[in-house]
């Protein structure tokens, strides 16, 4: 229980008045007096008619699980209040991966009572615990405002996002491109053999088997396909870099929800997934294991993986991991850099683990606002922000640039084409029997 504003005007108006009376000694004291009795009488009273906070109970109903970027929708039951819905409100206490503090209910009357709403962003993996919710309404007077808490202890577990996975569109996308009719006849991919078949007409005729045709005296053309058992290691730069929000979600939480994606189309590709992780030091290794397999257990293992404030070490990772890997792979190596002088030596790195392995580098950008965009400035702090993007983007350029000169396969995109984008250059690399 707390004074209400209407409580606290009406204290600060009687205290002008006896000061008023003080200063005047023509004035009677005794009407301060009076009035301040009537203050507390009315103070009593309002306590007297307004319903205990004893007999109010709250049932908080919602997911034990929410993907990161995703909204939980909690409910409420409010039980033992009698007054109407708009007098309510609430708020609950959240302690986790996430920056807020405190989430606003809303209610609303049902037929079973009633019923608050919450809603809780994942902005962070982790463990989200309500702890308390605070109920708030005022007394019939308007005098105090009784506060309760209701002691809830419940955990939200934000996880990686895996809404791609779950929808199904992956396993479209990789079945129609590695197992489909058209992937048969697009010309120069795949690389193992798979079986013969009769030569008809519109099959490339470079895949004409002439000594198997002269025994059967009839045209048989070899059927080619992707080949299988290649190993995929995603490399997850987890340096301070790497916790910068873009859309809403650290960049980090973006590249384990691309990886979590990828792995899941190389188990439907019959490949190998292997996971490393690195900041100042190297941290998780995963050897590679079947990606059906590889795709829980990476999920688990990548929700509970800390957002480290270090900077990354990319000379020391990478070397390390070049000496892990005993075959020929396909390194996927999602990390950023602010410039050419730090990107330096990720690009001699890389140089490196590119002469026996095939490379991915994965960059997110941020989506360019309207506030953005190249138009005309009005003052000298909007024209320095400006040319400070420009430059940014620059040399950003410059090193995706010379990356592509080193025979390195870059993809520099906004979070929403993460996903769909790293998937089909996945497919294009396995079609095309680049590992």
């Amino acid at each position: 229980m707390r004074p209400a504003p209407r409580l606290l005007a009406l204290v600060l108006a009687i205290i002008a008045v006896s000061v008023l009376a003080l200063s005047q000694p023509a004035l009677p004291l005794e009407g301060v007096a009076v009035l301040w009795g009537a203050l507390a009488l009315v103070l009593v009273v309002d306590l007297v008619v307004t319903p205990s906070a004893r007999g109010v109970e709250v049932a908080l109903e919602g997911p034990g699980e929410v993907f990161t970027g995703q909204t939980a929708h909690f409910s409420a039951q409010v039980s033992g209040w009698n007054g109407p819905a708009q007098g309510l409100e609430g708020q609950v206490s959240l302690t986790g991966e996430t920056p807020e503090e405190r989430a606003t209910m809303r209610f609303a009357p049902s037929p079973t009572g009633i019923v608050a709403r919450l809603e809780v962003r994942g902005r962070r993996r982790g463990v989200v615990t309500i702890e308390d919710l605070w109920l708030k309404w005022p007394s019939q007077l308007g005098l105090w405002e009784l506060v309760p808490r209701v002691r809830v202890n419940q955990a939200l577990h934000v996880m990686p996002n895996i809404q791609p996975v779950s929808s199904g569109k992956i396993d479209v996308q990789v079945r129609s491109d590695l197992y489909g009719i058209k992937d048969n006849q697009i010309r120069g991919e795949g690389a193992e053999f798979h079986q013969l078949r009769d030569f008809t007409t519109g099959m490339d005729t470079r895949a004409i088997d002439w000594k198997r045709s002269a025994r059967r005296r009839d045209l048989v053309a070899k059927e080619m396909r992707a080949e299988r058992n290649h190993q995929v290691m995603l490399v997850l730069d987890n340096g301070y870099l790497m916790r910068e929000d873009v859309a809403g979600l650290p960049k980090i939480d973006h590249a384990i929800n691309a990886a979590l994606g990828v792995t899941w189309a190389a188990g439907l590709g019959a490949d190998l997934v292997g996971l490393y992780t690195y900041a100042a030091t190297p941290g998780l290794y995963v050897p590679p294991s079947p990606g059906r397999n590889a795709f829980a257990r990476l999920r688990r293992q990548l929700a509970d993986l800390s957002y480290e404030s270090v900077e990354s070490n990319p000379t020391l990772a990478l070397a390390t991991l070049n000496g892990q890997l005993k075959r020929r792979s396909l390194v996927i190596v999602f990390s950023d850099f602010v410039d050419s002088t730090t990107a330096e030596l990720l690009v001699e790195n890389m140089a490196v683990l590119s002469r026996h392995h095939v490379l991915i580098f994965v960059a997110l950008r941020a989506p360019r606002t309207p506030g953005e965009a190249d138009s005309a400035s009005t003052s000298f702090e909007e024209m320095s922000q400006a040319v400070a993007r420009a430059q940014l983007r620059q040399e950003r350029q410059l090193v995706l640039d010379r990356l592509r000169r080193l025979g390195i396969l870059c993809l520099d995109v906004e979070p929403g084409g993460l996903t769909p984008g790293l998937v089909s250059l996945y497919l294009q690399v396995k079609s095309r029997g680049m590992i």
